[in-house]
């Protein structure tokens, strides 16, 4: 007699995963970031553009597994896009255009990829029925909250072009299980930080600044306030949602760990060994959100979330790796400017 016949290990599609979290994801996956968490059997494809932010050497400890595949290309391809998904279980979606400043100057580029780019692939999912489609969204939909914290129900409420053009997207993803029943899961992040991330982000542009003996902006009066989330807890909390998590329900993952900006600086300044005079005031940024707060007891009620990586002992570990990987990260600043922008100007 044979026993029932189990299900094959599920193929993943990954769009945007040569960027900071997708590639964190994959790795983790794979067995290449942390071993104890990978999945040893899933096979992962991953679908990215490689824009300015999207770095191939991201993957380049996976490129000799052969449960990796990379497909250079852009989630805006109808066809590309229906045929990955026609291949593949299921969808993580972490393609986006994410940087504020950007989205300031040129909000069409967030609208084409962001909001059309998922229409894609909901399109798609709904010719081949994907079994699970996880949207990776951010805070910044909900705009800006002066006390408490949003739950998964607050209204959204974005004020710069590239969360109004993720709020589109989480709308449309909603909308695909309202209307077509497809098993679609979003989470909502808080500010991410850790190795590999574009060094045009408020922790990495300050650690590769103050290594070069450079100065760094701090916008406005630096009391905006924001939850930090080392990636490790995040791409934790995407694997709970991708595997546990509800059809048709928003998650949260937090890393309780709230600070202003201008102690963020301070911790910054200690991890590297730098002289506070290198901080230099610059103006506000248009639409500056003034502090973010997800309480994320969904997601440890429903599917045991905890962070486990702390401000300091991340912070430190981030600067250890960009102090000893000059190599990945020197050639990718001059990407990092943002048109338009003071030469100083960061999203926090």
């Amino acid at each position: 007699m044979t026993g029932p016949a189990t299900a094959p290990p599920p193929r993943l599609l990954v769009t945007g995963g040569a960027g900071f979290i997708g590639s964190h994801y994959v790795r983790t996956l794979l067995g290449a970031e942390e071993p104890a968490a990978a999945d040893g059997g899933v096979h992962v494809t991953v679908l990215d553009k490689l824009t300015y932010a999207g770095v191939a050497a991201n993957l380049d400890a996976v490129r000799g597994s052969d449960r990796f595949e990379f497909v250079h290309g852009d989630i805006c391809d109808a066809d590309l896009v229906d045929a990955l998904v026609a291949e593949h279980d299921q969808i993580v979606h972490f393609a986006a255009e994410s940087h504020v400043d950007r989205s300031v100057d040129d909000a069409g580029t967030f609208v084409r990829t962001n909001v059309q780019g998922t229409q894609t692939l909901l399109d798609a999912a709904l010719r081949h029925r994907p079994r699970v489609f996880v949207h990776i969204s951010t805070d910044e939909v909900y705009g800006s909250i002066d006390a408490g914290s949003w739950t998964e129900d607050s209204p959204l409420a974005p004020n710069s072009p590239y969360a109004a053009s993720k709020a589109a997207a989480d709308l449309l993803v909603l909308a695909g299980h309202r209307t077509h029943g497809l098993d679609v899961r979003i989470t909502r992040c808080s500010n991410n930080y850790g190795h590999h991330h574009f060094p045009e982000k408020l922790i990495p542009l300050f650690i590769t600044r103050l290594l070069d003996g450079e100065e760094v902006p701090l916008y406005g009066d630096g009391l905006n306030v924001r939850d930090w989330l080392h990636v490790d807890d995040h791409v934790q909390g995407i694997e709970r949602v991708r595997t546990g998590g509800l059809a048709g329900s928003v998650y949260h993952i937090g890393g309780g760990e709230e600070l202003a900006n201008r102690d963020l600086t301070r911790l910054l300044l200690d991890a590297v060994g730098a002289d506070p005079a290198l901080v230099r005031r610059v103006e506000d940024r248009k639409g500056h959100d003034r502090r973010y707060s997800l309480d994320w007891r969904r997601i440890r009620e429903e599917l045991g979330y905890r962070p486990r990586r702390g401000l300091t002992e991340g912070l430190a570990a981030t600067v250890d790796w960009y102090r000893n990987n000059r190599s990945w990260w020197e050639p990718l600043r001059s990407r990092a400017a943002v048109p338009g922008a003071p030469a100083a100007g960061v999203r926090p």
